[in-house]
């Protein structure tokens, strides 16, 4: 499967993140493990791709995401958590989209390491603004917590996280993405 993201995100203080969880009440957590997957010298980062197999508790999908004007093309391949435990312990990729992705590119399509692993517990609803998600990741010895706000339209998305900040008082802090979180912090550990 194939789709454009465009997310509107903000990192939360603890505070926030406990106060935001009253909009997710009735909403069961899904735990996700996130696997980054790179050469040692980051030849994906180097070509501003970003690769990681996430894994449930069922199920597992491979994922590419590539920078577009707007947003992140976002390429998801669903694994069984099998194949998603062989590709980590090989560092090979599977037959399929993702693999047929990299080719067509151009891009190398062996040489990964797993970084290592991000465990993200996440709230998640569709609201009248977009899909919305509550994030605590841990990693490292590190945890944090964020806002993502999934939407079709760039500008109205803005608009609408905005007004949803305001009205909760969230102060917006920038929130690079998760993989980029962790390898800032991986280079310290």
């Amino acid at each position: 499967m194939k789709h454009l993201e465009i997310e509107m995100k903000t990192l939360l203080n603890k505070d926030e993140y406990q106060r935001l969880q009253e909009h997710f009440s009735g909403v069961t957590p899904i735990t996700q493990k996130n696997y980054y997957l790179d050469t040692p010298d980051f030849y994906l980062r180097k070509h501003k791709i970003a690769m990681r197999i996430r894994t449930f508790e069922n199920s597992a999908e491979l994922t590419i995401k590539i920078p577009q004007k707007v947003g992140n093309m976002e390429y998801n391949q669903g694994l069984s958590l099998e194949e998603a435990n062989h590709c980590l312990k090989e560092c090979k990729l599977p037959q399929g989209m993702i693999l047929d992705e990299l080719t067509s590119r151009g891009l190398s399509t062996s040489g990964w390491v797993v970084l290592g692993c991000l465990t993200t517990v996440r709230y998640e609803k569709q609201t009248p603004i977009g899909l919305m998600a509550l994030d605590q990741s841990e990693y490292f010895d590190i945890v944090d917590y964020e806002l993502e706000l999934e939407v079709e339209d760039g500008n109205q998305g803005s608009l609408d996280f905005q007004e949803f900040l305001q009205a909760n008082e969230i102060h917006y802090k920038k929130a690079p993405s998760k993989l980029v979180r962790f390898i800032e912090n991986m280079k310290k550990y």
